[in-house]
């Protein structure tokens, strides 16, 4: 799954069936295949807005504080 969000994350014009298969061989489902792909789709398309509006990160995020004070 790691390997597969990856590429569709760096290279998504480079996905093949083979990709798909590779998530079918070692038990995803066709449903779960789909989730996958939308939840890195859709984290890319939010960063993309964010970067294209010039959205600045919170300062909790700016600093990498992973307490939310």
């Amino acid at each position: 799954m790691l390997d597969y969000t990856a590429k569709l994350t760096r290279a998504p014009g480079d996905m093949t069936e083979d990709d798909i298969a590779r998530l079918r061989d070692v038990g995803f489902s066709d449903r779960a295949i789909l989730d996958i792909a939308q939840v890195v789709a859709y984290y890319a398309y939010v960063n993309r807005i964010a970067d294209g509006l010039g959205v600045s990160l919170e300062q909790y995020w700016a600093d990498g504080k992973e307490d939310y004070e």
